[in-house]
């Protein structure tokens, strides 16, 4: 999963990726340099990992990760276009970061906070580059009516009609995201770069004495609260001074825990383990996804000779306190290629090929 923080300058953005990745990058007033990009790859925190590497104590653990970059040159009224925009089209989420600090010696380009108008100010960017990207591939459409094979001709009218659907949207200002949009069709815009088509996260990024219910207007499941500067801090403390720390301020859990389980479900994944004396793993799959396709998450192998998913959750395997006792108890079912994996299922798969 790869998750691409952006904001308008000033914003506080790179606190925030520091907090959320324990990066240390320099922060200060925005610059009209070049584009630059910081990239961590970080753990997924889960408990479950932990429990079950007690209980097996493999010779290695890997926990699921997530690839956090921290974007610059976003400008409002600036184009979305070359090293910008690919950068922002190779992340499977776009976390926006609105300021809603003060600080005088950090202006803001509008000298005046409102987060709720920056939100709106990127949002905005992103449909005028759709358009752009749409209204010049219809032109080549329109440009190139008439050539090719019939086969080649239905396909570009059905592209047309496609993109024609989309233009409508963003005519009315609205995302790409806020439409229902086949399968099939997406796969087709998986080359276009559009940017109001993917999962939006909005960070609003507080003051250290900031308080939460100041914003609640502003706050839904896409949309939450983080003390940027404050929670930077603490991700460079021990965890036990963390924790202190955290309790301190009122902060119920590290936002680095917030933003990863609110873009799981974002994009609609889960979590599964496999475990054994020489690795417990935690792998992410798609909410629903048949058990062939976890498999093939695991190896492309396991999914062309799926036969069977030795499978047991993990709170029946918790409740057993071994493979062994599970067994025994008759906790592990094996599962088919229609069985839809559940998220904490532990699987093993076995396959020929």
């Amino acid at each position: 999963m790869r998750i691409g923080i952006i904001g308008l300058p000033n914003s506080g953005k790179t606190t925030i990726y520091n907090a959320l990745t324990r990066s240390d990058i320099e922060t200060g007033p925005f610059s009209t340099g070049q584009m630059e990009i910081h990239t961590a790859v970080v753990d997924v925190p889960d408990p479950r990992v932990d429990a079950l590497t007690a209980m097996f104590k493999p010779r290695k653990t890997i926990n699921a990760q997530v690839t956090y970059s921290d974007i610059s040159g976003l400008a409002k009224g600036g184009s979305v276009s070359g090293p910008l925009l690919n950068a922002l089209a190779a992340n499977d989420v776009l976390m926006l970061v609105a300021r809603s600090f003060m600080d005088e010696d950090v202006p803001h380009p509008d000298d005046r906070i409102d987060p709720a108008r920056d939100i709106n100010a990127m949002e905005t960017e992103f449909i005028l580059n759709d358009m752009s990207v749409i209204e010049n591939r219809l032109a080549r459409i329109v440009s190139q009516k008439g050539r090719g094979s019939v086969v080649e001709r239905q396909k570009m009218e059905k592209e047309e009609i496609l993109l024609q659907s989309l233009a409508a949207v963003l005519e009315q200002e609205k995302p790409l995201r806020s439409m229902e949009i086949a399968e099939e069709d997406r796969k087709q815009l998986g080359g276009f770069g559009l940017l109001s088509l993917k999962p939006v996260l909005r960070v609003i990024n507080g003051g250290d004495d900031d308080s939460e219910e100041a914003f609640a207007d502003l706050l839904d499941d896409n949309t939450f609260f983080l003390r940027g500067r404050l929670e930077a801090e603490i991700a460079q403390m021990e965890p036990d001074e963390a924790s202190e720390f955290l309790a301190d301020f009122g902060i119920a859990e590290p936002g680095l825990n917030r933003a990863i389980r609110r873009c799981y479900n974002l994009l609609g994944v889960i979590s599964f383990f496999t475990v054994g004396e020489d690795e417990v793993r935690a792998w992410t799959v798609r909410k629903g996804a048949p058990a062939p396709e976890a498999a093939g998450v695991i190896h492309s192998d396991l999914q062309k000779g799926f036969i069977r998913a030795e499978t047991i959750s993990y709170s029946d395997m918790m409740a057993a306190g071994s493979m062994a006792e599970a067994r025994k108890h008759g906790k592990l079912r094996l599962e088919g290629k229609e069985y839809p994996v559940q998220d904490g299922d532990i699987l093993n798969i076995r396959f020929n090929v």
